[in-house]
């Protein structure tokens, strides 16, 4: 029984508390709290209506660490969710250290006015949180998250070595728009227009940003083209499985998505430095954001189904062996429970998930930890119990792309 602090009230934030609030043996208290509190009253509401219970609200600007900590204080959290926007990071780890408590989000910092993202800033706290006998869990949404529990499980179940690891991520839903990101448009914008990189042999391997396409054939979504990009968990696990010579991360996106992306690339409207209008100063991206439609509202009209696993190739046994551990998530089962549609859903219950192995000890130790360094065997049990069923496939011969 444990009282949690989430920070966040966009999509994931929503399914998140409500997951924990179907969990009361594990989340006795929780309090979700942002920037705008009618956001967080509106999802407190729902939770309500969902599943009984009632979860406190509060408003709060994560850039503030005094604010942010005094709040901490206030709740007497154990353990603050973030999942906010990933500039936030920093100063809400700042916020736990200061008040004793554990930390968690979903996604790695990166800076406001530079599209970069890596985990160097928030490995940089190790030392301060392992004095202050505190943990800090990175990473534990989907992709960073359940991907690379993904890979821990094949390597302690599937494999003795794995050789190589390929990420595929592929959103076969349709929300009807003519345009719109399935998460925050800003974060999903700078991430998709950032140059593609992978880890081979040892170093980084950099191209242009969706210049390396591949047709895949994906599992009760069928066959999509997706895109060889940067994702930070290519990161992590190229630190913690240095024996893995390639690992690449795929995402699919279909024409329209990426003929609307030219266009608004064209005409300036990915810009993050700020530009004169009228007199003030505004930025392109952040004026997109708020024309384009809410991800949270797409739930209502998204249809389809997520896939999204992991193929490694390696050695088992003195063979060969290719495997593949996927999940596939239906957008109109996930709007039914929580209101959400899966894009959100498949963040937030692993988020969920990570915030039950902190509170309940099931992972434990004093430091800054990326998700695959734990056991994965509770937290892929917790997948198939809270609405994210997983599967293992073996495949014919390694990926021959």
């Amino acid at each position: 029984m444990s009282k949690v602090l989430v920070i966040g009230a966009g999509g994931v934030g929503s399914v998140a508390v409500h997951k924990m609030a179907m969990n009361p043996d594990i989340f006795s208290d929780i309090t979700l709290a942002s920037r705008r509190v009618a956001k967080c009253d509106a999802v407190a509401e729902s939770v309500k209506a969902r599943t009984g219970v009632t979860i406190a609200t509060a408003q709060v600007d994560a850039d503030n660490v005094e604010e942010t900590a005094a709040l901490i204080a206030k709740v007497q959290a154990k353990l603050v969710v973030n999942l906010a926007l990933p500039y936030q990071d920093l100063a809400i780890m700042d916020a736990c250290l200061k008040t004793g408590v554990h930390y968690m989000d979903t996604a790695n910092y990166e800076p406001r006015d530079e599209a970069k993202f890596e985990y160097g800033w928030q490995w940089a706290y190790q030392d301060r949180f392992r004095e202050a006998g505190l943990m800090a869990l990175l990473g534990s949404g989907f992709d960073p998250g359940v991907t690379s529990v993904f890979a821990s499980y094949i390597k302690k179940h599937l494999l003795d070595s794995i050789d190589t690891l390929d990420i595929l991520d592929c959103n076969g839903g349709d929300h009807g728009q003519h345009f719109a990101t399935n998460f925050n448009p800003e974060i999903n914008i700078r991430e998709v227009t950032a140059p593609s990189r992978h880890w081979a042999n040892g170093e980084w391997v950099e191209g242009p940003a969706l210049s390396h396409k591949q047709p895949f054939l994906f599992d009760q979504v069928g066959e999509k083209n997706m895109y060889l990009m940067y994702h930070e968990e290519l990161e992590s696990l190229a630190k913690f499985y240095p024996e893995i010579k390639r690992i690449r991360f795929w995402m699919t996106f279909g024409d329209a998505y990426l003929k609307h992306l030219e266009v608004l690339q064209n005409v300036g409207m990915t810009r993050i430095d700020p530009v004169m209008y009228e007199g003030r100063e505004i930025i392109p991206l952040q004026f997109l954001k708020a024309v384009l439609p809410e991800p949270a509202s797409l739930g209502v009209t998204t249809k389809g189904k997520t896939n999204i696993g992991d193929i490694a190739t390696g050695m088992k046994d003195g063979k060969q062996k290719t495997v593949y551990v996927l999940n596939i998530c239906d957008h109109e089962e996930a709007f039914a429970e929580t209101g959400n549609q899966a894009v959100s859903y498949t963040t937030g219950v692993p988020a969920m998930i990570g915030a039950a192995m902190v509170l309940t000890g099931a992972w434990s130790g004093a430091g800054v930890f990326n998700i695959e360094q734990f056991d994965p065997d509770p937290f892929m049990d917790m997948l198939n119990k809270h609405g994210l069923p997983w599967q293992v496939k073996e495949l014919d011969a390694p990926l021959d792309f």
